[in-house]
């Protein structure tokens, strides 16, 4: 699992742990830098088994598109879309060889309609949620599903430089009434690698209070 430090990902390694999985982590705390794409894949392969893999990493950059600088794209485009390509491409035949698996990648909810000061985070969320149904029309019948969750508006570090009058309009598009929470978008996860899941591949599941976009 990448991503497990903080956040949704912390949340989801937290519910993974307590339905009895055996979590391996890959992230910069742990020495392993996820943008190189190398390193993603060494990281798949020094392991002894796979049964799942979960790509939780995320980076945001809030700049309007004019000013957004190159390297500040490419950043964030690398974290989110050839280090997911590289950790699902080698996870995947080891998935094959013990007889099946099943992978969930994290897109968003502006991989649907793009959002506002978030043009690589929504750019390369989209590609997450595209080369999730690409993935899982390839591996399907080889014993793997693939599928997505597109989380909302979540409580996390990453959202809380939000200013209050962004909050207020979320909040007034959201019918559930609430932000989420990482465990809100870690339940689906869980269910998604679960057996209760066995029939369900190639889907991106919103997890976001029914959000009302434009």
């Amino acid at each position: 699992m990448t991503g497990a430090s903080r956040g949704i990902g912390l949340g989801i390694a937290e519910r993974l742990r307590a339905d009895n999985w055996r979590v391996e982590t890959a992230e910069r705390s742990t020495g392993v830098d996820l943008s190189d794409p190398e390193t993603a894949r060494r990281t798949i392969e020094r392991l002894d088994r796979i049964d799942a893999l979960v790509a939780s990493a995320g980076v945001m950059v809030r700049r309007a598109v004019l000013e957004l600088s190159v390297e500040e794209w490419q950043r964030v485009i690398d974290l989110h879309l050839p280090s997911v390509f590289v950790l699902a491409q080698a996870a995947g035949p080891r998935m094959v060889e013990a007889g099946g698996g099943a992978i969930v990648l994290l897109a968003s909810q502006l991989s649907f309609f793009g959002g506002v000061n978030a043009s690589a985070y929504a750019a390369s969320k989209g590609g997450v949620a595209q080369l999730t149904k690409a993935l899982s029309n390839e591996l399907a019948g080889r014993g793997v599903r693939v599928n997505a969750v597109a989380p909302g508006f979540i409580e996390t570090e990453m959202t809380s430089d939000i200013e209050d009058w962004k909050r207020r309009e979320v909040d007034a598009r959201i019918p559930m009434g609430r932000w989420g929470a990482p465990k809100d978008v870690a339940g689906p996860v869980a269910w998604l690698l679960s057996d209760d899941a066995r029939y369900v591949t190639g889907t991106i599941l919103p997890v976001d209070g029914g959000y009302l976009a434009r």
